[in-house]
């Protein structure tokens, strides 16, 4: 609740100097891009594209898109993730729930499973907010690869040198 004193100044921008070391913010006007390209490829029929890429804090915020129907991955994650769907509808084999437009979706740390989409769905979008690693494992845990912030930007640079819009283009999501 705003006091009338502040209402009288409502309109005003903040007046100080930000922090000598404070971060710049991140505004991606068009988050789900039109032009294709700007998805990072992960696996056959998996894209990412990044949103922030938080080297200092170890976590990373990117929307997952699949472009076709089946089994993406099972993993494990030691921190919590949050997710939200955006387009499409998925689930994971370890549980009764799917997580459809507009679903908000908390993983807790420990959670291990196997994300599908359906094959009725032919484009899936998800935002993620992931913290930490996601370790990929078989379906007795054992490790067969991992997944960080730090991979994350590698495959970035990768491609956006691949496309044309240089290894630096990935800077503006890192902080």
């Amino acid at each position: 609740m705003i006091s009338t004193q502040d209402s009288q100044n409502a309109n005003i921008p903040y007046q100080l100097a930000m922090p000598q070391n404070a971060l710049p913010e991140i505004v991606i006007p068009s988050a789900i891009p039109e032009d294709d390209t700007l998805w990072v490829k992960q696996a056959e029929n998996v894209y990412f594209r990044p949103l922030c890429l938080n080297a200092s804090q170890g976590y990373w915020m990117n929307l997952l898109k699949v472009t076709k129907s089946g089994v993406l991955s099972r993993h494990r994650h030691p921190n919590a993730v949050h997710g939200f769907v955006l387009k499409g509808r998925w689930h994971y084999l370890e549980h009764d729930w799917e997580a459809k437009e507009g679903s908000y979706v908390y993983e807790p740390p420990g959670e291990t499973h196997t994300l599908v989409v359906p094959d009725d769905v032919e484009e899936m979008i998800t935002f993620f907010q992931v913290n930490g690693i996601m370790s990929y494992v078989d379906p007795w845990g054992k490790l067969l690869g991992y997944e960080d912030v730090f991979t994350k930007i590698d495959l970035c640079r990768k491609h956006f040198i691949n496309i044309g819009l240089g290894e630096n283009y990935v800077d503006q999501f890192i902080r």
